[in-house]
């Protein structure tokens, strides 16, 4: 606990002032955060702030919302952690399940429609958008070309073609990468990270699709988006791909966590408890990483076997993200949502500056709304 802590209520008080403003995905959520914790308040010093930054990275799931859960239990403990990460992760919870409550009931409104569709049809294009972004990263952290190339043509396969395999590919890779790089008469140690995600089997099969974000997932939030499309739309048919081309949607242009597309899949799934299951489910690990293994991200850092699996695991997500715009795209329905999705492309993944995506997004949702709103097909 740091000696300069804040009490509980001013925890939950400036956590839950991130969850209702963070817009913009972990760049921008981390940047709050180490201006609250490091500069504002002087509650962590830069030196831990950026071994929890590093730390995070390395660790499977949603690491803007780990590391907001790693700052809250530094300061204040297992309670500091869980209020810090509710209060993160509550609002764009909420907000979500309002939403997917209007934009999947029988007959939504036909403004909500247009605007869920002109915002779905940019989602083919962030993604591209973020696979470019791994680019440089992951060939930092695997500066061999063959294999870097190899991986990502598997994830780009399995991201457009065979979805529900992708989680062995994700394994496949990361262990592969600890195998060539290990040392010669090294032992075979993974760390407690990698232990944490051999989870016991849950017979929910939405559990078991929510944890596998939670658990499984590398490289940023859209990677939920090759681990869940395969299995909601095609294997269990709780949304089709433009309500899940919705989801995706809501996920990025409402605050707080890009993950939290899982509580509308849960929504479609098992309604306001199918939510609550899914985002629990999801949740979850990050908060065990948090509070078994935070005082091991010193060592986490240096661990050769854990950044061996995210370079494999992590150069594979590059592909899988960029392959899965392919099915994307097959979930827009209407020629006007093509023209959208192309002129995204344009300005997202040939962008020469940084662009806000949720403002593109919400310039699309407009460009919907008057479209639905003058008659066209939605």
């Amino acid at each position: 606990m740091s000696t300069n802590a804040p009490t509980r209520r001013v925890i939950a008080k400036e956590w839950l002032r991130l969850g209702i403003t963070g817009f913009g995905g972990p760049p921008a959520h981390n940047a709050m955060l180490r201006r609250l914790t490091t500069k504002k308040h002087q509650w962590l010093d830069e030196h831990e702030f950026n071994d929890a930054l590093t730390a995070t990275s390395l660790l499977p799931g949603p690491a803007s919302t780990q590391l907001a859960i790693y700052c809250g239990w530094r300061l204040q403990g297992v309670s500091g952690g869980l209020i810090a990460g509710l209060g993160f992760i509550l609002p764009g919870f909420l907000i979500i399940l309002g939403l997917a409550s209007v934009l999947l009931a029988s007959h939504p409104p036909l403004a909500m429609l247009g605007a869920g569709a002109g915002a779905a049809a940019t989602v083919p294009a962030i993604a591209l958008s973020n696979a470019r972004a791994l680019i440089a990263p992951t060939r930092e952290r695997l500066p061999h070309p063959t294999r870097w190339a190899l991986y990502v043509l598997l994830g780009l396969l399995m991201g457009a073609a065979a979805g529900q395999w992708l989680v062995l590919g994700l394994l496949g890779t990361g262990v592969l990468e600890i195998l060539i790089t290990r040392p010669p008469k090294a032992h075979f140690a993974v760390g407690p990270v990698l232990v944490a995600k051999l989870t016991v089997a849950l017979s929910l099969s939405l559990a078991w699709v929510a944890l596998k974000v939670g658990a499984l997932s590398y490289g940023g939030g859209f990677v939920i988006i090759p681990l869940m499309q395969h299995d909601v739309v095609s294997t269990y048919h709780w949304m089709t791909n433009a309500q899940f081309l919705n989801a995706v949607a809501l996920g990025q242009v409402t605050p707080g966590p890009v993950v939290l597309t899982v509580t509308a899949v849960g929504y479609a799934a098992g309604g306001v408890l199918g939510a609550v299951l899914a985002t629990v489910v999801t949740y979850l690990p990050s908060f065990l990483f948090i509070f078994f293994g935070g005082r091991h991200f010193a060592r986490l850092r240096e661990n050769q076997s854990v950044r061996a699996f995210l370079s494999g695991a992590g150069t594979t997500v590059l592909g899988a993200i960029a392959g899965a715009s392919l099915p994307l795209t097959r979930g827009l329905t209407t020629s006007w949502q093509g023209v959208l999705a192309v002129l995204s492309v344009l300005v997202l993944v040939q962008r020469r500056r940084h662009v806000n995506v949720v403002l593109v997004m919400v310039l699309a949702a407009g460009i919907g709304l008057v479209v639905a709103l003058t008659g066209f097909a939605v």
